[in-house]
């Protein structure tokens, strides 16, 4: 059969149908970013509708290449905490247009695929000691649980001394989330297949029954035009004063180093989960994965959305049983639908799709296992990663966070063994990170 040899789902031990429950798991829970990624760029000034079909047309179109280019079981779309970063931190605070954010998203998307053709990012990837790639998974694995329980309304904001809090467990809504979360576990329990896509089923359908939320008016939505938004970001091109403007460079330094330990974070950490690393804790061509991570995004920034990359939900679907592409083309054609069926495919509420990130996140902890607890030159960037990803509510802070105390750590122990350029490299980056990031 075409589609099985052109996947090699006999060399991943996989098959169609495995394949396309885990493509379905995906993108269920991560259809959030339909609805959450224009809201937040609204923020910013950017036309809510326009930036609904930029957001749905990069995820397509970087998740279909994933798919039939790397071969990989990852979905692509606008990343949470750049989106932010661009709406709140550079238009909001720093007063820069929109244009001129989605301007610096496509410098950094333009950058990153050169140094990706030149193969500079997997170099770096390969210089990354296994520890902390194991580290990177675990800490994708706490933060995915934080956001689930924050999600799911498990867990609330507390005060200032204890920033978060045990929310109202007698909340219906909390109440329902609870017993999806249960319900999936029995099932999991049982060795069921598809355990988490039939949690978020009858979660779903259990919050229709019960009236949490209502049925779309409508299934079909026609109304998405990318008239306002694309192209914009060429803008930058017409003021070359902008290039000589020291915070603009440190926002498209900021986009850069964001978007590449992110990326390098997720591509490793869903892996490992996947059992995609070989013994060395790499990713086989690596190179395919980023360049599909680069041309998303600079094709997002030329439709109107902000940096495009790996999604970390995608270990949903891995859980699931997705191991090649297949399941990222099923991703990908679920988002082109959503273009026209919005309505009907974000129905799944938070306290639905919530637990389903909560229990993905508890499966990633499993690399922890392979931590050296008794170097602390090793396990104390490991678990620095894995807590100031989820405390920060940041991935690219979590792991620059780690190549910084890497490098400090075995340079005072005298262990300049265990160091590589590339790690240097890193380390300094990763400084540069922390020096010029915009605290505000």
């Amino acid at each position: 059969m075409f589609l099985e040899d052109y996947f090699q789902f006999r060399k991943y031990n996989t098959g169609l149908k495995q394949e396309i429950l885990g493509g379905l798991t995906t993108f269920i829970t991560m259809s959030y970013i339909i609805v959450v990624n224009p809201a937040i760029l609204q923020a910013a000034g950017i036309p809510r509708q326009a930036a609904f079909a930029a957001t749905v047309l990069s995820a397509f179109l970087g998740t279909l290449l994933m798919g039939v280019f790397a071969n990989r079981p990852f979905a692509i779309a606008p990343y949470m905490g750049e989106n932010a970063f661009i709406a709140y931190t550079v238009c909001k605070i720093l007063g820069y247009p929109w244009q001129v954010g989605l301007g610096a998203v496509f410098l950094g998307g333009v950058l990153f695929t050169l140094l990706t053709l030149l193969g500079l990012r997997s170099w770096f990837a390969r210089a990354i000691p296994k520890t902390l790639k194991y580290s990177f998974a675990c800490g994708l694995g706490l933060f995915l649980m934080f956001i689930g329980l924050n999600t799911s309304g498990i867990i609330s904001l507390g005060m200032a001394d204890a920033p978060v809090k045990l929310a109202n467990l007698l909340d219906k809504e909390v109440l329902l989330a609870l017993f999806t979360f249960v319900f999936i576990c029995s099932l999991m329990a049982r060795k069921v297949k598809g355990a988490i896509l039939l949690g978020l089923t009858l979660g779903t359908a259990l919050a229709l029954l019960l009236g949490f939320v209502k049925f779309p008016s409508s299934i079909i939505s026609l109304d998405f035009s990318l008239r306002p938004t694309a192209f914009q970001c060429l803008g930058i091109f017409r003021k070359p004063q902008l290039f000589l403007n020291g915070g603009f460079l440190i926002i498209v330094l900021t986009v850069f180093i964001m978007d590449f330990v992110d990326t390098i974070g997720t591509l490793i950490g869903v892996s490992a989960r996947a059992n995609l690393l070989d013994e060395k804790g790499n990713l086989s061509d690596i190179e395919k994965p980023m360049l599909c991570d680069a041309l998303a995004t600079v094709f997002g920034a030329l439709c109107g959305t902000t940096t495009t990359g790996t999604y970390i939900e995608s270990a949903a679907g891995v859980e699931e049983g997705a191991r090649t592409g297949f399941s990222s083309v099923v991703v990908a054609l679920l988002f082109l639908l959503a273009l026209f069926f919005g309505p009907l495919l974000t129905i799944v509420p938070p306290y639905v799709y919530g637990p389903a990130l909560i229990i993905v996140g508890i499966l990633m902890m499993q690399p922890i296992l392979k931590i050296d607890f008794s170097d602390y030159t090793e396990l104390i960037p490991a678990f620095s990663v894995i807590a100031f990803t989820s405390f920060s509510y940041n991935l690219g802070v979590g792991i620059t966070a780690g190549f910084v105390l890497y490098l400090v750590l075995k340079l005072i122990a005298g262990k300049f063994k265990d160091l590589n350029l590339g790690l240097v490299v890193l380390g300094l980056i990763s400084l540069l990170f922390f020096m010029f990031y915009p605290y505000h």
